[in-house]
């Protein structure tokens, strides 16, 4: 098969369909397709296979003017992947990534809206995954899928390609835990060159085999799928929306198997919940067996004025009140009340979260600080009871100062680490990583032990 030419994509899925014969039949297999060229691929695969098709979504993010070259990359279900190096060499801040990604999310979800056509998507959890796309040339599509998945807590992913590049292969075959690909021919230039008919699938195809493939499985489908219609709450990544007084706020719930406790999160500084640094600490507590809720804590009208005026970022009242409600809809809602509650605040979230706690002391079990400002909550620091963490970085001289002032306030267990040589924002490397150590080692010793809730104790600093 070294130089195989495929008619279309429909062969090509038939070629692959007897390469993944393992699988067949088996009810924790979910085939997944990259849109749109890989849908009609990973058709003929999920139709010889017995198993449910759904699509999983890559939104590229460009590097300025060489929009070819991905900076990183968006996923369904509101994952990301960046290329650190490169956001630093295009000079985005951290508001420029947000705001590109949240463009790029919001086409994402209107696509996917388009696909389904109102089906709920697919149940991914502790499932078996079949990732199916047309061809790969480097294979960076791909490895953000993976990425993405990976953050779904599923049991495993085979990546399943008819012809790829044996570089992409090598870069893939780092992140699945298997790879299928039955055609790596050398020179290869592009995926288009193996196809005989490789013209463009458009959306209403993609909605149309989606229904298809629906229709083969019929009530079995449906009975497969049923847990995600009835639950607002699957055991995965979900968007939701949570009333806070006269504003409704975005948020991004992952839901792990048998969470420890709830961790939500405090952004700061005109931040929200695609801040790529708590995004990359909630993953690490993810996987420490911790749910997280990074919520957007000012509405689209209030962001739109506060990235013109900074109006709201200080308000440290109003983002207070909105973590109170947030924590109060928390603990109304039967599928997150039994689970114990920790905030996690950067910057003035920080402030915030610690005004919230003094409001919550019987709901909120621990507090973690990452570069904040607690001297922004003002008095309501000598009413803080809960057992709270302040991690600064130890070049971030003047807010290093303002935390050590304010441990001084605080009530309860505290303690205050310090990170050598880190930054205000913890962009050395392993800085970041040592914020979700810490973190995951306070809210595993004060959410997951049954007697760390409120239990006071004092920790050097």
């Amino acid at each position: 098969m070294a130089q195989r030419i495929y008619g279309d994509r429909t062969e090509a899925g038939r070629t692959l369909a007897p390469l993944l014969r393992n699988y067949t039949g088996r009810k924790d297999v979910v085939v997944l397709g990259l849109p749109r060229g890989g849908i009609p691929v990973a058709f003929e695969a999920a139709k010889a296979l017995r198993a449910p098709l759904d699509t999983f979504l890559v939104g590229k993010l460009g590097f300025p003017g060489q929009e070819e070259l991905a900076m990183g990359a968006v996923t369904s279900g509101s994952a990301w992947v960046i290329n650190r190096d490169l956001v630093r060499r295009a000079g985005l801040s951290d508001g420029e990534l947000e705001k590109l990604a949240r463009k790029r999310l919001a086409e994402l979800e209107r696509k996917e809206a388009e696909y389904r056509r109102g089906r709920p998507p697919m149940p991914l959890e502790e499932r078996t995954i079949i990732l199916v796309d047309d061809g790969a040339a480097t294979g960076s599509s791909m490895r953000a899928a993976l990425l993405g998945l990976r953050q779904r807590r599923v049991a495993g992913i085979v990546v399943a390609l008819p012809v790829a590049s044996r570089q992409a292969v090598a870069e893939i075959m780092k992140e699945a835990d298997d790879v299928i690909c039955p055609l790596t021919p050398e020179p290869f230039q592009a995926v288009g060159l193996w196809y005989e008919d490789f013209s463009q699938v458009s959306d209403k195809e993609v909605a149309e085999l989606l229904d298809e493939a629906r229709s083969w499985l019929g009530k079995e489908s449906e009975a497969d799928t049923g847990p995600v219609t009835r639950s607002p709450f699957p055991r995965s990544r979900s968007t939701l929306r949570i009333p806070a007084g006269t504003a409704t706020l975005s948020a991004d719930l992952t839901l792990p198997s048998n969470p420890e406790g709830l961790i939500l999160f405090s952004h700061g500084s005109g931040s929200g919940r695609l801040s790529p640094r708590n995004r990359q600490v909630a993953e690490a507590l993810n996987r420490a067996g911790f749910a997280t809720l990074l919520m957007d804590l000012l509405s689209p009208d209030e962001d739109a004025v506060d990235r013109g005026t900074g109006e709201f970022r200080f308000d440290i009242g109003l983002l207070a009140g909105r973590l109170v409600a947030a924590s109060h809809w928390i603990a109304a809602n039967p599928d997150l009340s039994h689970l114990r509650l920790g905030y996690f605040g950067a910057s003035t979230g920080a402030a915030a979260a610690l005004m919230a706690a003094a409001r919550l002391p019987d709901l909120v079990s621990a507090v973690v600080s990452r570069g904040g400002r607690p001297d922004l909550a003002g008095p309501s620091l000598d009413e803080v009871e809960v057992p709270t963490l302040l991690i600064v970085g130890g070049a971030d001289e003047t807010v290093l100062e303002l935390n050590r002032e304010a441990l001084e306030s605080l009530h309860g267990g505290k303690r205050l680490a310090v990170i050598p040589g880190a930054t205000h924002l913890f962009e050395e490397p392993g800085a970041l990583e040592e914020v979700s150590r810490l973190a995951a080692d306070w809210f595993t010793m004060h959410l997951a032990s049954e007697t760390g809730s409120h239990r006071p104790h004092r920790h050097g600093s």
